[in-house]
């Protein structure tokens, strides 16, 4: 029996991930990454600003800098087709703050499942749970953005709703500069300044917010995914599942789709049909559940079973949504990145 590839992503592009929360540093492999893609490192590095915490009154006050250190695989600007390794250091932990979590578990957390699970924990921050892990997945992405620039593959992703403020704008339409134009990440600047009031107040509350981000990739391939068990919405649906907070995935309008008539199902473009891409934009939202950690009193448990009053410390961010962006748009491009590889394996 072999065991399951636990902190590893993909099939042929693979990227496999190691570190914590308050460890010396995070760090990834990402192997299967094709020779002589030009490697822009301050593309990476942009990337890497946009999930960083720190960056903006909405997010953590945990400051990284996340710069990322390449140890293998990139050579004069170019991938040369050997793993590449790379290294984040953790520079702003305080693990000071997590002295009174040592034996409670706090709600919303993986705290209680990974005791039941192996028996310990790293307490500081949630260890190998904590969402510090998805900077590792933000500098693969970036490189497999690389990558799909050269098959002029674009992927776009924005905050679509915080709390019960939602934007209705068109995906197709969406420009970058429009989602990068404010803290919160959403194109449509009157729902922007109305989701900033909405995390300000929460903030004020002691509370926290989610919501959903839409993503869209545009200019896509024609024949990526597979009609039984790879297919590529599945397998999207699996990446961002795996993104921490994430509590679903929506293919373009599906569930509204469920109320219409096949015919007019049938006229709707979704870019992936039998599990396989079309050719068309792809299209899907995903949903965020509300920052677990907040300054509220709350019931929960400790390590003995006893039930105690938790008052949580440390920097957490009031909605996990305007850094969580970049993260979608990183594992949609592992995810079609590999596809694409994939399909070159099979079809010659």
């Amino acid at each position: 029996l072999i065991p399951m590839a636990t902190n590893s992503f993909g099939e042929i592009l693979r990227l496999t991930t190691f570190g914590e929360s308050h460890g010396p540093a995070i760090g990834g492999v990402l192997d299967g990454f094709p020779a002589g893609i030009a490697i822009d490192l301050d593309y990476v590095q942009t990337e890497m600003r946009r999930r960083r915490p720190g960056q903006s009154a909405y997010t953590t006050s945990r400051d990284e800098e996340d710069i990322v250190q390449f140890l293998s695989g990139v050579f004069n600007g170019r991938s040369t087709g050997a793993p590449i390794a790379f290294v984040i250091a953790n520079k702003d932990q305080r693990s000071s703050d997590y002295d009174a979590l040592r034996d409670v578990y706090r709600p919303g957390h993986a705290d209680q499942v990974y005791d039941q699970k192996y028996g310990v924990r790293d307490h500081r921050g949630g260890g190998r749970s904590s969402a510090r892990e998805t900077a590792v997945r933000v500098a693969a992405g970036a490189l497999c953005k690389l990558l799909l620039q050269t098959l002029s593959i674009d992927i776009l992703a924005y905050v679509q709703s915080i709390g019960t403020v939602s934007t209705s704008i068109d995906p197709l339409k969406t420009q970058r500069t429009d989602v990068e134009s404010n803290p919160v990440r959403c194109p449509d600047q009157d729902k922007a300044t109305a989701m900033m009031e909405a995390i300000d107040r929460v903030r004020e509350e002691k509370d926290s917010l989610g919501g959903c981000i839409q993503c869209v990739v545009r200019s896509m391939a024609a024949g990526l995914g597979d009609p039984m068990y790879q297919k590529l919405h599945a397998r999207l649906a699996f990446a961002m599942l795996s993104i921490n907070a994430v509590q679903g995935f929506e293919l373009h309008r599906g569930f509204e789709r469920t109320t219409w008539k096949g015919s007019k199902n049938n006229s709707f473009p979704t870019g992936i049909s039998a599990g396989i891409s079309t050719g068309h934009p792809i299209v899907f939202s995903v949903a965020f559940k509300p920052t677990s950690t907040i300054g509220q009193a709350q019931t929960t448990t400790n390590a003995a079973g006893e039930t105690v009053q938790l008052e949580a410390a440390g920097r957490h961010d009031p909605c996990v949504l305007p850094r969580a962006v970049a993260v979608v748009e990183a594992m949609t491009a592992l995810v079609i990145a590999d596809a694409w590889l994939m399909q070159k394996s099979q079809s010659l």
